[in-house]
Protein backbone atom coordinates (compact mmCIF):
# COMPACT_ATOMS: atom_id res chain seq x y z
CA UNK A 1 0.00 0.00 0.00
CA UNK A 2 1.37 3.15 -0.92
CA UNK A 3 0.15 5.70 1.99
CA UNK A 4 3.89 6.66 4.24
CA UNK A 5 3.64 7.52 7.27
CA UNK A 6 6.57 9.91 7.23
CA UNK A 7 5.30 11.94 4.32
CA UNK A 8 2.38 12.11 5.68
CA UNK A 9 3.95 14.61 7.89
CA UNK A 10 5.82 16.79 5.32
CA UNK A 11 3.36 19.69 6.33
CA UNK A 12 4.04 19.51 9.64
CA UNK A 13 7.53 19.91 9.40
CA UNK A 14 7.43 22.87 6.52
CA UNK A 15 5.08 24.70 9.14
CA UNK A 16 8.13 24.59 11.65
CA UNK A 17 10.65 26.03 9.78
CA UNK A 18 12.73 28.97 11.07
CA UNK A 19 11.50 31.59 9.32
CA UNK A 20 13.63 33.29 6.69
CA UNK A 21 15.84 29.92 6.88
CA UNK A 22 18.67 29.61 3.48
CA UNK A 23 20.42 26.46 4.16
CA UNK A 24 19.30 23.07 5.59
CA UNK A 25 20.65 19.51 6.21
CA UNK A 26 18.55 17.14 5.45
CA UNK A 27 19.63 13.52 7.29
CA UNK A 28 19.00 10.05 5.78
CA UNK A 29 17.30 11.73 2.71
CA UNK A 30 16.28 8.53 1.10
CA UNK A 31 15.29 8.82 -2.13
CA UNK A 32 15.27 13.16 -1.28
CA UNK A 33 11.17 13.71 -1.38
CA UNK A 34 11.37 15.75 1.48
CA UNK A 35 14.89 17.58 0.91
CA UNK A 36 13.58 18.60 -2.73
CA UNK A 37 10.54 20.39 -0.60
CA UNK A 38 13.40 22.21 1.27
CA UNK A 39 14.91 23.20 -2.07
CA UNK A 40 11.27 24.72 -3.46
CA UNK A 41 11.53 26.76 -0.31
CA UNK A 42 14.23 28.37 -1.41
CA UNK A 43 17.04 26.30 1.22
CA UNK A 44 20.21 25.45 0.25
CA UNK A 45 19.72 21.49 0.83
CA UNK A 46 22.92 18.96 1.69
CA UNK A 47 20.97 15.46 1.47
CA UNK A 48 23.06 13.09 2.96
CA UNK A 49 22.08 8.91 2.84
CA UNK A 50 24.52 6.12 4.16
CA UNK A 51 22.26 4.44 1.36
CA UNK A 52 23.76 4.83 -2.56
CA UNK A 53 21.24 2.78 -4.04
CA UNK A 54 18.58 5.29 -2.42
CA UNK A 55 21.52 8.73 -3.29
CA UNK A 56 21.80 6.72 -6.90
CA UNK A 57 18.14 7.50 -7.63
CA UNK A 58 17.68 10.58 -5.46
CA UNK A 59 20.22 12.36 -7.92
CA UNK A 60 18.26 10.57 -11.20
CA UNK A 61 15.03 12.19 -10.13
CA UNK A 62 17.23 15.23 -9.48
CA UNK A 63 15.31 18.76 -8.08
CA UNK A 64 17.59 21.42 -6.59
CA UNK A 65 19.56 19.63 -3.14
CA UNK A 66 22.85 18.48 -2.97
CA UNK A 67 22.58 14.46 -2.77
CA UNK A 68 26.03 12.85 -0.99
CA UNK A 69 26.50 8.97 0.33
CA UNK A 70 27.53 9.67 3.73
CA UNK A 71 26.68 8.57 7.33
CA UNK A 72 26.75 11.51 9.67
CA UNK A 73 27.66 9.74 12.62
CA UNK A 74 31.08 9.94 10.94
CA UNK A 75 30.63 13.15 9.15
CA UNK A 76 32.44 16.22 9.74
CA UNK A 77 29.23 18.72 9.72
CA UNK A 78 30.33 22.85 9.92
CA UNK A 79 29.42 24.28 12.75
CA UNK A 80 27.22 26.72 13.21
CA UNK A 81 25.97 26.45 9.76
CA UNK A 82 22.52 25.51 9.48
CA UNK A 83 19.36 26.84 9.62
CA UNK A 84 17.23 23.99 9.42
CA UNK A 85 18.43 20.49 10.30
CA UNK A 86 15.83 17.58 9.68
CA UNK A 87 15.70 13.70 10.45
CA UNK A 88 12.99 11.85 9.05
CA UNK A 89 12.58 8.42 10.22
CA UNK A 90 16.68 7.98 10.42
CA UNK A 91 17.48 8.57 14.14
CA UNK A 92 16.14 5.18 14.99
CA UNK A 93 19.46 3.97 12.43
CA UNK A 94 21.83 5.90 14.54
CA UNK A 95 23.22 6.50 18.26
CA UNK A 96 20.57 8.76 19.39
CA UNK A 97 22.96 11.23 21.13
CA UNK A 98 23.74 11.96 17.68
CA UNK A 99 21.34 14.65 18.17
CA UNK A 100 24.50 16.96 19.43
CA UNK A 101 26.06 16.71 16.78
CA UNK A 102 23.35 17.64 14.69
CA UNK A 103 22.52 20.47 17.52
CA UNK A 104 26.37 21.74 16.79
CA UNK A 105 26.12 22.29 13.44
CA UNK A 106 22.74 24.75 13.52
CA UNK A 107 23.24 28.27 12.98
CA UNK A 108 22.46 30.16 15.89
CA UNK A 109 18.32 30.71 15.87
CA UNK A 110 18.41 27.30 13.53
CA UNK A 111 16.00 24.41 14.25
CA UNK A 112 16.29 21.05 14.50
CA UNK A 113 13.44 18.73 13.48
CA UNK A 114 13.16 14.99 14.09
CA UNK A 115 10.28 12.96 12.65
CA UNK A 116 11.24 9.94 14.41
CA UNK A 117 10.04 6.53 15.32
CA UNK A 118 9.94 4.73 19.07
CA UNK A 119 9.39 1.37 20.42
CA UNK A 120 6.82 -0.52 22.45
CA UNK A 121 3.32 0.61 22.40
CA UNK A 122 1.53 3.92 23.79
CA UNK A 123 -2.36 4.76 24.76
CA UNK A 124 -2.38 6.22 21.03
CA UNK A 125 -1.54 3.36 19.28
CA UNK A 126 -4.94 1.44 19.00
CA UNK A 127 -6.47 4.72 17.69
CA UNK A 128 -3.52 4.71 15.09
CA UNK A 129 -3.92 1.28 13.24
CA UNK A 130 -7.51 1.64 12.03
CA UNK A 131 -7.05 4.95 10.87
CA UNK A 132 -3.86 3.92 9.02
CA UNK A 133 -5.73 1.35 7.56
CA UNK A 134 -8.06 3.45 6.54
CA UNK A 135 -5.55 5.91 4.98
CA UNK A 136 -3.71 3.32 3.18
CA UNK A 137 -6.88 1.85 1.03
CA UNK A 138 -7.83 5.65 0.32
CA UNK A 139 -3.99 6.43 -0.90
CA UNK A 140 -4.09 3.05 -3.03
CA UNK A 141 -7.46 3.31 -4.16
CA UNK A 142 -6.66 7.08 -5.10
CA UNK A 143 -3.48 6.42 -6.78
CA UNK A 144 -5.12 2.91 -9.10
CA UNK A 145 -7.71 5.34 -10.20
CA UNK A 146 -5.13 7.58 -11.30
CA UNK A 147 -3.27 5.21 -12.75
CA UNK A 148 -0.24 5.82 -10.70
CA UNK A 149 0.91 3.30 -8.58
CA UNK A 150 4.79 2.83 -9.14
CA UNK A 151 5.83 0.92 -5.57
CA UNK A 152 8.77 3.32 -4.87
CA UNK A 153 12.07 2.43 -3.81
CA UNK A 154 12.65 2.04 -0.23
CA UNK A 155 15.46 2.89 1.72
CA UNK A 156 16.67 -0.02 4.81
CA UNK A 157 14.34 -0.53 7.67
CA UNK A 158 15.30 -0.64 10.73
CA UNK A 159 13.25 -1.05 14.35
CA UNK A 160 13.69 1.59 17.21
CA UNK A 161 14.84 -0.01 20.05
CA UNK A 162 14.05 3.47 22.18
CA UNK A 163 10.74 4.01 24.05
CA UNK A 164 8.96 7.42 23.92
CA UNK A 165 9.71 7.94 27.91
CA UNK A 166 13.32 7.30 27.41
CA UNK A 167 13.29 9.57 24.27
CA UNK A 168 11.59 12.62 25.90
CA UNK A 169 14.17 12.29 28.99
CA UNK A 170 17.53 12.11 26.59
CA UNK A 171 16.03 14.87 24.65
CA UNK A 172 15.84 17.23 27.67
CA UNK A 173 19.14 15.94 29.21
CA UNK A 174 21.28 16.43 25.40
CA UNK A 175 19.47 19.51 23.71
CA UNK A 176 17.92 21.69 27.00
CA UNK A 177 14.97 23.77 25.46
CA UNK A 178 13.94 20.56 23.14
CA UNK A 179 10.31 19.71 22.95
CA UNK A 180 9.17 16.25 21.71
CA UNK A 181 5.80 15.69 21.03
CA UNK A 182 3.86 12.20 20.50
CA UNK A 183 1.76 11.87 16.39
CA UNK A 184 -0.26 9.47 15.00
CA UNK A 185 1.00 6.86 13.06
CA UNK A 186 4.02 5.44 15.28
CA UNK A 187 5.64 9.08 15.38
CA UNK A 188 6.71 11.68 17.16
CA UNK A 189 8.13 15.29 16.51
CA UNK A 190 11.27 16.42 18.54
CA UNK A 191 11.64 20.46 18.12
CA UNK A 192 14.92 22.00 19.38
CA UNK A 193 15.95 25.78 18.55
CA UNK A 194 19.68 27.06 18.80
CA UNK A 195 19.12 29.93 21.31
CA UNK A 196 20.48 33.17 19.55
CA UNK A 197 23.97 34.16 20.44
CA UNK A 198 24.80 30.54 21.25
Amino acid sequence: MPFDHNDHYHGLLLRNLPPRGRTALDVGCGTGRFARLLAARGYEVDALDPSAEVIAEAEATGGGPRFRQADVTAEQLPGGHYDAITCLASLHHMPFDTVTRLRDALAPGGTLLVLGCYAGMTWWDPVASPVNAVARVTVYARERLRGEHTPPLKAPVHQPDMRLPGIRTEAARLLPGSSVRQLLFWRYLLTYRRPLGN
